[in-house]
């Protein structure tokens, strides 16, 4: 898997791991929910979090998948009463260590290569939502899909005889959370690839046998990995 943070994830941990116990917390445990007043900062150890928003009407949505060591820093740096816009859940047993946000911003203040290293990894987060939502505006419901799983290649991709295994197990509604999209689009999406021998599904895990296939038909720019991930 591309650790795209790893900088600032190996920042955070020389001067936050000796002070801080770490938390196991189970899957399906919100660590919060949209408009929750912020309380921390999240360092993963280990384990997979999801980072979405629930629609009105009931429809979940996946912003973001984050796993191993990686960072969760979801609400605006020095705001006096930041609220979460988003709410996050673990999807697995995981590990971490809860930094409290007065503490991280007063060691960005107190640390200039600290507070540069932050904004280059907020500017690549930045810039990698701006490519997810071009994606899934220009290219619709196919290109969508296409491209989220070009980025699961990225993130989680391991090299098999068979193909790119994404090494993180979806369901198809978990998949159509991702994309924004419905189960049934995803399903009918799914098995044409299928019929064209680009994909496999087995175990909840996917299989890409043909990833130019996929590259081909969203015009993909070939960004570098630390740019394409769902991450």
């Amino acid at each position: 898997m591309i650790k795209t943070s790893h900088s600032l994830y190996q920042v955070m941990i020389r001067n936050f791991s000796n002070n801080e116990t770490v938390q196991k917390i189970k899957p399906g445990t919100l660590l919060f929910q949209e408009k929750d007043p912020v309380q921390h900062v999240y360092i993963m150890l280990k384990g997979t979090v999801a980072v979405g928003r629930v629609h009105f009407k009931g429809k979940e949505f996946i912003l973001k998948i984050l796993s191993g060591e990686e960072l969760l820093i979801e609400y605006q740096i020095f705001n006096p009463s930041p609220r979460y816009h988003y709410s996050a859940k673990t999807i697995t047993d995981c590990e971490m260590l809860m930094i409290k946000k007065d503490d991280f911003e007063k060691f960005l203040e107190e640390n200039i290569s600290a507070l540069q290293t932050f904004s280059h990894w907020m500017s690549t987060k930045y810039l990698k939502a701006q490519m997810k939502c071009q994606d899934l505006i220009m290219n619709g419901k196919k290109g969508g899909l296409y491209s989220v799983l070009i980025r699961l290649c990225n993130s989680y991709g391991v090299m098999t005889d068979e193909g790119i295994l994404i090494d993180l197990p979806l369901t198809h509604q978990e998949l159509a959370n991702l994309t924004y999209g419905t189960r049934e689009v995803i399903q009918r999406l799914l098995k044409e690839l299928r019929e064209n021998d680009v994909l496999i599904y087995r175990q909840q895990k996917f299989i890409v046998k043909d990833l130019a296939y996929l590259k081909h038909h969203v015009d993909c720019q070939n960004c570098p990995y630390e740019i394409c991930g769902v991450n």
